[in-house]
């Protein structure tokens, strides 16, 4: 499982960041790596929301395994 990053900075100097393959995913920082941060967290927040409520989502092929 892996995520694209989009990242640019605005006129203005904040950094926006955007997982496009997670709707809703969209953050700003003032540094490229606070940004980039905010993104991977909200990210996982969503996924972990999504995963809660049984909702639809990417696999998440060999992220866990069960140790009987």
């Amino acid at each position: 499982m892996s995520f694209a990053v989009e990242i640019e900075q605005e006129e203005d100097g904040r950094w926006i960041a955007e997982v496009p393959d997670l709707p809703g995913v969209l953050v700003y920082g003032q540094t490229r790596e606070q940004a980039l941060a905010k993104a991977e967290a909200l990210a996982l927040r969503v996924l972990a929301d999504r995963l809660e409520n049984g909702e639809a989502m990417p696999a998440l092929d060999g992220v866990f395994s069960v140790v009987a």
